[in-house]
């Protein structure tokens, strides 16, 4: 499936652009899942002037959607239409400030984050070194592993709106929770300040090592996978509820329930969008019907399925039992 070619349109209006378009572009490609369809216009700005001066000159009618790594995200199989906008390394760049503090751009995956603050001699971000992703996810869903989360360490986040104008955004700004931000979506990230302690290069080092650690021994991270898919319902764990619904391993077409950790999808066969998302939406109804408790996407999904198949909601409401 192809969209109608954006670049003709919008080349012209923007004579001092320095990031590249790209119409049609295959999303699959470098999202981690390796599903999906094409983005009808892919923008890679070449720094934050260069986002403020597109946005502020395209027109607001197209829709404009941000991604990341790839690494908590499902496009759909028909692809995204409008803009879509992924930061390279014109925003993967950190510096040091003083205080223990450490600036990161939107496109730094945050592992490399927590290594730049280790060999620094800052404490307090090892956790990010199990958290998959980027800056800009990890301030979006306010990320986070063993017991911490982006919130706890983050000091203000930088951001260009729709209009192209760059907002700064203090921590008390920004409506940070489980899983969840409150900055509206129209605002792109393209970097935060963070805020760590005093500590010993080689002791963070080893408290990174053992997170890996863990993360290689619990979850299936050589798999092509997006992650954890469920958020936690307060006072449980999701992948106890999905177990307990007798999930673990089932299969839909291509897409499987790891058994390795059972909030986990994988796509071990060539799996569509469609199967991935099928299968999540049928452990969240059999999760319900067991337990009652209502599970809700973590992974992030955009995009359309190809014309005529089910929508998301229609796949939930298919995998409703009646």
């Amino acid at each position: 499936m192809s969209f109608p070619d954006l670049v003709p349109e919008l080349a012209p209006g923007l004579p001092e652009l320095r990031g590249r378009l790209t119409a049609n572009q295959s999303l699959a490609d470098i999202t981690w899942f390796r599903v999906g369809g094409p983005a009808q216009l892919l923008f890679m700005p070449a720094d934050a002037r260069d986002l403020a001066y597109f946005l502020g000159n395209t027109p607001r009618h197209l829709p404009v959607t941000v991604i990341g790594l790839g690494s908590n995200l499902l496009v759909r199989d028909g692809g995204v239409p409008g803009i879509t906008i992924r930061l390279g390394r014109g925003f993967a760049q950190t510096s040091l400030e003083p205080g223990q503090r450490i600036w990161a751009g939107a496109a730094v995956p945050v592992a490399k984050l927590a290594r730049a603050a280790a060999d620094a001699g800052i404490a307090g971000l090892a956790f990010y070194r199990g958290v998959p992703g980027s800056v800009g996810g990890a301030l979006r869903m306010n990320a986070g592993a063993n017991g911490r989360e982006t919130k706890d360490v983050l000091v203000e986040a930088r951001a260009v709106d729709r209009a192209g104008n760059l907002n700064v955004l203090p921590l008390a700004a920004m409506g940070l929770r489980y899983r969840h931000s409150s900055v509206p979506g129209d605002l792109i990230f393209t970097d935060a300040l963070y805020q760590g302690s005093v500590g010993d290069p080689a002791a963070i080092l080893k408290e990174m090592d053992a997170v890996a650690g863990y993360r290689e021994a619990n979850q299936p991270i050589k798999e092509r996978t997006g992650g954890s898919t469920f958020k936690n319902p307060p006072g449980h764990s999701a992948w106890k509820l999905i177990d307990a619904a007798g999930c673990r391993g089932l299969r839909i077409g291509g897409a499987k329930v790891s058994e390795m950790h059972c909030n986990f999808l994988i796509n071990d066969r060539q799996a569509s969008a469609e199967d991935i998302e099928r299968l999540g939406e049928t452990v969240r109804a059999r999760v319900k019907a067991a337990s009652g408790h209502e599970l809700s996407w973590e992974i992030i999904r955009i995009g359309t399925p190809h014309p005529g198949r089910p929508t998301g909601e229609a796949l939930a409401k298919e995998a409703t039992p009646s």
